[in-house]
């Protein structure tokens, strides 16, 4: 019995109201909607089944990997040789205290903004959009519209690799721009504590709705994809010298450099990774070659 077959064994055991699903395509985990099967992966209702699967794991001698909504991952299509914990679903617990919100890591982004709405608290407006999770978004320090996590993230709780669990708050966040101290993934992220602003619920409510139809009039919403495919370079924006180079619409396969917003890449159908990286590494070679600016991706990959 192989050390995955051991694991799956030993958390039906031990956890039985754990979701455990072997062999899962991850082409229904991704908003890209690509990705070949990861041999396990669990989906915890609570800390203590996530807890629970960390440690059997790491038991086992196997380093889980962590994900939330994947709305910015791209998975190999011959699928992930590993253990993978999914937090969206599962851990999302969200209370209020004053103009301190506390959300688990799997609480959506939408959700999120919203519970903030109706308690008249501003400083998440701009998160409204965006498709992923809470742990996502402080791992990626996501943002959008001149806000991002940075602003409203006062403290972490988290299971550190060994399985323990901390907190981490001010500087060690080590926010910067689209990084933080938990890029390299080796931490679960169990829940984030938000401090925001007293506001008013009307005006909230305006800048979110002016937020979404400024996404729907330039964002290709209607297509599978993981967002901004490329990390803003210094100086410049990503979209304006793809579009500057004119590759809106370049395709390879089922692959696609949008031709709503060429910083996006989209899957036109079945689309598969291997086209997604070839046509990526082909705006960034002609970007390069014309402009003299190096593009580096913003999306996460796994597998690869």
């Amino acid at each position: 019995m192989d050390r995955y077959a051991s694991l799956f064994r030993e958390l039906s055991r031990t956890c039985p109201d754990l979701e455990l699903r072997a062999e899962e395509p991850m082409s229904r985990h991704t908003t890209f909607r690509i990705g070949g099967p990861v041999r396990l992966m669990a989906l915890p209702k609570t800390e203590e089944e996530a807890r629970k699967a960390v440690h059997t794991a790491l038991q086992h001698d196997i380093r889980p990997f962590y994900m939330g909504n994947g709305s910015d991952l791209l998975v190999s299509d011959q699928g992930y040789e590993g253990f993978i914990l999914k937090a969206v679903d599962g851990l999302n617990t969200l209370e209020c205290r004053d103009n301190v919100i506390t959300a688990g890591s799997g609480v959506l982004l939408s959700r999120l903004s919203s519970f903030a709405m109706d308690k008249s608290l501003t400083g998440l407006e701009f998160a409204h959009g965006i498709p992923g999770s809470v742990g996502g978004a402080v791992t990626m320090n996501a943002g959008a519209y001149d806000g991002d996590m940075k602003a409203v993230v006062r403290s972490v709780r988290c299971l550190t690799p060994q399985g323990e669990e901390e907190t981490v708050a001010g500087e060690a966040l080590d926010f910067g721009y689209r990084r933080s101290a938990f890029q390299n993934e080796e931490r679960l992220i169990l829940s984030a504590e938000l401090v925001l602003r007293p506001g008013d619920g009307g005006d909230i409510k305006a800048l979110m709705d002016d937020f979404g139809n400024r996404r729907r009039h330039k964002q290709p919403l209607d297509l599978p994809s993981a967002g901004s495919v490329f990390k803003r370079p210094a100086g410049y924006f990503a979209a304006a010298l793809i579009d500057e180079c004119k590759l809106k619409g370049l395709t390879v396969g089922g692959a696609q450099v949008s031709k709503k917003h060429a910083g996006f890449i989209v899957n036109l159908g079945g689309a598969t990774c291997s086209d997604v990286l070839t046509l990526a590494d082909q705006v960034r070679e002609t970007v390069l070659r014309e402009t003299g600016v190096a593009l580096e991706l913003e999306v996460r990959t796994l597998g690869v």
